[in-house]
């Protein structure tokens, strides 16, 4: 072959918009998508919803493989160890930007093992009270629980769930004094509150919206940073008088780390078409999230700032998962 002819080849493969063979064929067989929960659960519902779009526009299904357990570490393990060929992929939660606080030995690394490829929706949290408190606003709360220190509590999912963080970022910004009352699940903790057992609640949005809707809870501020198209009426913690407070439930695609990133890439695009289209905002509302994408690096350090916010907010709790 001749120096010339071989120049060109190099530089009609390096030119923008030639993928290599990797990235054309792929993917030629099913993709796993795993998902750290339930079938059923939240996560569970948007990874199904996402993954049925992108079977179409990869034309290939997107298989979901439930993997609960272990406080949503046990998918992250099986994920990370996956070969990187583009055919495993993972459901990140707010949890695998928790839990690096949370346990002292994690079998993964969230940063080191995996390829971020986009987020995919973003959600929020509602601080709700039981009826029977004195607090229409946020700063009557603060000021109720400043003039009862230590006699209200706070329900949350369990030990270190999104849920509590959300309350112990509130308790580190406000200088309040509140007790933890974890419980084994959302849903029992919300039957606890509505039956006036415990005073008050950082609820997922979705999950909290019937009860404020009927009156059993009094719904006080969400969690975003703006307030939510869902709930518009409802302000947010940051214009109730608490700056800096921000927490958002969120999910993203991740692939192994060594995958290529031609399909890194390929994926991405993929996924923000379909976060894109016009019918995803509808179906997404009724789980309470937004649909929303990034750039892989974009997600990567939005990942990296999770960890370094709940990290700090765990150590200030002496909160441990071991």
């Amino acid at each position: 072959m001749s120096h010339a002819r071989l120049t060109l080849i190099i530089a009609l493969l390096l030119a923008p918009g030639v993928q290599p063979a990797a990235a054309q064929s792929y993917p030629s067989r099913p993709v796993r998508l795993i998902t750290p929960s339930s079938p059923g659960s939240g996560v569970d519902i948007v990874a199904r919803i996402v993954g049925q779009k992108l079977s179409e526009n990869l034309k290939q299904q997107v298989v979901i493989d439930n993997r609960a357990g272990a406080g949503a570490n046990l998918g992250a393990e099986i994920a990370a160890k996956a070969a990187p060929d583009g055919y495993t992929l993972f459901m990140g939660t707010p949890a695998h930007a928790i839990n690096p606080g949370l346990y002292h030995r994690l079998n993964y690394d969230i940063v080191r093992d995996f390829a971020p490829i986009s987020l995919v929706t973003t959600g929020q949290y509602v601080l709700v009270v039981h009826p029977s408190v004195p607090a229409k606003i946020v700063k009557d709360l603060i000021a109720l629980a400043k003039a009862r220190p230590g006699q209200l509590n706070y329900a949350s999912a369990g030990n270190g769930n999104a849920t509590h963080l959300a309350a112990e970022l509130f308790k580190s910004l406000t200088g309040v004094n509140i007790v933890h009352v974890p419980y084994k699940g959302s849903g029992p903790a919300l039957t606890d509150l509505i039956g006036g057992q415990v005073h008050l609640m950082f609820s997922n949005l979705t999950a909290g919206l019937p009860h404020i809707k009927s009156g059993k809870l009094r719904a006080l501020a969400v969690t975003g940073a703006r307030r939510s198209p869902t709930a518009p009426d409802i302000p947010t913690v940051t214009e109730s008088g608490v700056p800096g407070y921000t927490v958002t439930s969120w999910y993203g695609v991740l692939a192994p780390a060594a995958t290529s990133q031609e399909i890194v890439n390929r994926l991405n695009g993929e996924i923000v078409k379909v976060m894109r289209l016009p019918d995803m905002k509808g179906r997404l509302a009724a789980e309470g999230a937004e649909p929303t994408s990034s750039t892989p690096a974009e997600f990567a350090a939005f990942i990296k700032t999770e960890i370094a916010k709940w990290g700090k907010v765990v150590k200030e709790a002496g909160i441990s998962a071991d």
